[in-house]
């Protein structure tokens, strides 16, 4: 009996809690924010289609490619919104920083919404990868295509775009994000430089 008294008494021991080893990530960079003056009323209107995102990149783990073909999801290391809306929110951001555009827009456009060029993004690659080597490294490419709107659009620029490696120890998540923030930034300015002249 007093074997069965002190089993119970071991079933109702709580036990302590465990510290959530989750971390969330997001894309910032405070160094980027919309110009304080006035959009001029020269400048380009685009169009931001929506982020278009490879399937495996669908996810809120943030990955890690070890190989051509091996990837990892770091299952405690999570981005804290949806990469394509992360992208899309640096992406407008450096875009409303150049003085040579008026506004950007979000798809799904209004009718009667004037633009004079709808940009495409779609996202290859956005993670930390490894070499052989061991070292490692943020990667991120994407295609970008621009075209003209109206009744009879058509393709001006269409190429992929790929950002210069940049070193991560392969630890550090927030530095991870940091550069791929960079690196959206930088996919941000290739667009701008895209971008035909106006008549």
């Amino acid at each position: 009996l007093s074997g069965l008294l002190c089993a119970l008494a071991a079933c109702n021991v709580v036990q302590p809690a465990q510290e959530d080893p989750t971390r969330y990530f997001v894309l910032s960079d405070p160094s980027l924010h919309p110009s304080q003056s006035p959009a001029p009323s020269s400048g380009a209107r685009i169009g931001l289609k929506t982020v278009r995102l490879e399937n495996y990149l669908r996810r809120r783990e943030m990955v890690v490619r070890m190989g051509d073909n091996e990837i990892q999801f770091r299952d405690y290391r999570l981005w804290a919104e949806p990469l394509d809306a992360a992208i899309a929110r640096v992406l407008r951001t450096r875009f409303m920083a150049s003085p040579d555009v008026a506004q950007v827009y979000a798809e799904p456009f209004p009718p009667a919404q004037d633009r004079d060029f709808d940009v495409s993004i779609e996202v290859r690659r956005c993670e930390g990868s490894a070499n052989a080597a061991g070292r490692f490294t943020a990667s991120l490419s994407a295609a970008i295509e621009i075209s003209t709107t109206g009744a009879n659009p058509r393709v001006v620029a269409h190429k992929v775009f790929v950002a210069p490696d940049a070193v991560w120890d392969g630890r550090d998540f927030d530095r991870l994000a940091s550069l791929l923030t960079a690196d959206v930034s930088a996919l941000g300015q290739e667009v701008l430089a895209d971008l035909p002249a106006r008549n």
